[in-house]
Order: C-alpha cells, then structure tokens, then sequence
C-alpha cells in the first residue's frame, strides 16, 4: 500500500525509539553531543502507534534502532507489543551489544527474530578508540548471551574504515564464521559534520571483497534479508558474508525501506534531507490515525530517487548525525 513516485513498494520501517547511546563512535556522532529533550522524544505509547499504523499501511519488516535502543526504559514493554501486530512478519533490532548480556533472554521472549550488532573490531584498545568509551569485552559477553538465548541470525554489522580497521577484515570473519553467525561489511557514508572529511577514510566494498577472496573461497548469494546487504556464502559454512555499498554501488533502485525518527521525523531517503514531521500530527490527534495516514502518504511523494554521497566525502550535505536519523 506504501508506493512511492517511483513505483518502489516501501515494505521496511527503520523505528528508532531513542537519540541517545551509551557509546560515541567517532563515525556516527560528535564526540559531545547534545541530545534532544524528552519533551521533543516519541513516547513508547507513539512509537507503538507509529509502528501499528505503518503495518496497516502494508510495512512487514520493522527494525527498533537508536543510539542503541536498549538504554530505553521499558524497552521490552514496546518491543512485545509491536512484536504482535498483525501483519507484521519480522521485528529485528539493532544494537551496539553493550547491553544484551542482561536483555537477550527477554528480547527473545519479546519476539525479536533477530539482531544485528555493531562490530568494528575485536582490539579492545582500537574498539576504546572507534567508540570513544566502549568496553570491547562487555559487547563480546553480550554476544554470548545472545547466543546462549537461542536466537537463529545474528549478525555483526562493521563499518569499513581505511587506517582504522581495514587490517581486521579477515580476522572478523574468521570470527563470524567460528561463531556460527553473519556479517557484513559497511561503507561509510559522509552523515554530519564532524570537522574532516572522509574521503581518506573511506574503503570500498570491492577492496574488501578482493582482499577476503584472498583468504576465503565466496561463492555470491541471490538470498536477501530484506535490506541493502548482498551476500556472499562461505563453502562448509553457515556464515553469509554481506556488503552495503552506498557509495560503490548504489543499491537506491530497490530501496524499500523509510526511517521515522525518536523526534517523531519521517525521513524517506537516509541520504536526502528531505522529512516530514509526525510529532505535531500524532499529539493533535491523539484518537485518530487518518491524518497520520495522509502525512505518510505524502512521505512517499517525497522519497528520492536516490542519493549521491560521491559528491559529499569532504562536506556532507546532510549534517544530522547517524545517531539522529537511526542506525
């Protein structure tokens, strides 16, 4: 039912429930953030109304992200609601792993199906440097965890750093493949601000690609998981191999998913500036959804073709951080 002007069925909502995080990964946001004001963040209450009338409207696939949404209150109160809509076939959260050794059992219980987690290196000291405060050791014991609670896909998500991490490619999948679970392999896209650019940061999924085969027979894969990640499988393993390329290679022409932000934005296109604010809609009419459906609808009007971050690796056009937009 969600189609935009070009004919692409939007059948994917990225939800995220909070702007803050418990890390400060130097790609992602400001080393000192300010972050919004709990008068200016959805409540439980209207992200569970957002997500009910974005499954009426035809969504199947919804994914609970941040900042990392499990430093939410009351996350699992949200996540077991929206877990039963009807209609929806996959929730799936992402998340930075600091906080699944003590929420796993109870996000399996809730009905997440699966997890993606923020992974860009197995170096505690690099992993202090990347994120600025994180504690390498603790998101391994979340992965434990998750693990140990039963959940069938996990997967690592690592952003692809030039100088960074970019030496660890092989031993991250020695690591996935070991561990039974997924990966995949992120370009960094030129999001907010930060004083630099990133074009000498920037590693493609192709040097990627080429350095691995270096180490691991690749066989590509036509499965999906519904995202932007095309996927490579490993011979004699469960291990999918994936890479979301926005830079390399555009993946805009099947895009099927909108992202609705904590501040109650939808933003169509992550790589356009382009929103419409549902905030004011959803307290105006707190007991009818039809003008909400109608914003949405427009929403769609509004979904670019596509982005172009070849053009924004020194200066980024659109200056809100990941962490604002939702991961």
């Amino acid at each position: 039912m969600l189609v935009d002007r070009h004919g692409r069925h939007v059948s994917y909502l990225r939800l995220s429930i909070t702007d803050r995080c418990d890390f400060r990964c130097n790609y992602c946001m400001a080393e000192e953030m300010v972050f919004l004001p709990r008068a200016q963040v959805l409540t439980l209450e209207e992200c569970l109304r957002i997500a009910r009338i974005f499954v009426a409207l035809g969504v199947s696939k919804l994914r609970v992200t941040g900042g990392e949404p499990l430093v939410r209150h009351n996350v699992i109160w949200l996540l077991e609601r929206i877990a039963c809509l009807p209609g929806l076939k996959e929730l799936v959260l992402t998340t930075n792993g600091s906080q699944l050794d003590r929420f796993a059992p109870a996000l399996q219980a809730a009905g997440v199906k699966r997890i993606n987690i923020s992974l860009d290196t197995l170096r505690a000291g690099r992993f202090r440097e990347i994120t600025r405060v994180g504690d390498l050791d603790k998101v391994l014991r979340g992965l434990d965890a998750a693990q140990a609670a039963g959940f069938q896909r996990l997967k690592i998500n690592t952003v692809m750093i030039r100088g960074g991490n970019d030496d660890e490619l092989v031993h991250l999948v020695d690591f996935a493949v070991q561990r039974g679970i997924d990966i995949s392999f992120i370009e960094e896209m030129p999001l907010g601000d930060r004083g630099l650019g990133r074009r000498s940061s920037h590693f493609s999924s192709d040097e990627a690609l080429a350095r691995l085969q270096n180490r691991f027979v690749l066989v590509p894969s036509a499965e999906s998981s519904g995202g932007p990640a095309r996927y490579w499988r490993i011979p004699g393993s469960v291990t999918r191999v994936g890479f979301i390329s926005p830079h390399s290679h555009n993946f805009c022409d099947s895009c099927n998913r909108v992202r609705f932000t904590a501040r109650g934005d939808l933003y169509p296109c992550l790589g356009n500036n382009d929103a419409v604010p549902l905030l004011p809609l959803l307290r105006a009419h707190p007991d009818d959804d039809r003008p909400l459906g109608e914003a949405i609808m427009h929403g769609m009007g509004i979904k670019a073709r596509g982005h172009d971050f070849a053009h924004q690796m020194d200066t980024p056009q659109v200056v809100r951080f990941m962490s604002m937009t939702g991961g």
